[in-house]
């Protein structure tokens, strides 16, 4: 798996260009802030794919650009969906970002599969951040949006936001993962699972 980090945005906000080692399309996580950043790093590069691991307005300010330059789908989980073509629905407003984007052109829910090439992420749905938070899993890697940040896990006092549902997430989806897992966030550096096993205070504990 070839993956590229794009750092976008006011909240630096990581964007991941992901494609198979077979010169296959490429799937664009998260598009946020300024698709002309993400256009030049794709080049020639084809699109299969946009996906949003979830409906807040710093992770999807590009889509537009983004969609339209490429033809791709844009993806999203069902319960975000209806959010995200919005800047009230994507939060924006509360932080004075006009940022919306197109109405997507494929639901997702857990157990679905987004695929380019050779390479095929599952989606894992991790409600909490919000309720249409979704990672995206490949063995040996995952993209974990929102849901989990190298030693901590995105907020839950944002509207729609449930710590509750966040703490279940991360026990249930993310922490029977192997430990070699490398996890590519939306936000900082990346981490493995094995690491968070043993530092991060939102991971359940024997």
């Amino acid at each position: 798996m070839k993956v590229q980090r794009l750092i976008l945005g006011a909240l630096e906000t990581n964007c991941w260009i992901v494609a198979d080692d077979a010169g296959g399309p490429a799937i664009v996580i998260d598009p946020a802030d300024d698709a002309g950043a993400v256009l030049d790093a794709l080049g020639d590069t084809p699109v299969a794919a946009v996906v949003l691991t979830h409906g807040h307005f710093d992770h999807l300010a590009g889509a537009t650009g983004v969609v339209e330059a490429t033809g791709a789908s844009l993806l999203v989980h069902e319960e975000d969906a209806p959010f995200i073509t919005t800047a009230a629905g994507t939060g924006g407003l509360l932080f004075g970002f006009d940022h919306s984007a197109p109405h997507a052109d494929r639901t997702v829910i857990e157990g679905d599969t987004v695929e380019a090439g050779e390479l095929v992420l599952e989606v894992l749905h991790t409600p909490g951040h919000t309720p249409g938070c979704i990672c995206l899993y490949a063995p040996g890697h995952l993209f974990s949006g929102d849901t989990l940040f190298a030693g901590s896990v995105g907020r839950t006092d944002f509207p729609r936001g449930d710590g509750r549902a966040l703490k279940d997430s991360i026990a249930t989806r993310i922490a029977p993962l192997p430990d070699e897992t490398a996890v590519h966030p939306g936000h900082g550096p990346d981490t493995t699972i094995g690491r968070e096993r043993r530092i991060n205070p939102f991971f359940p504990r024997a």
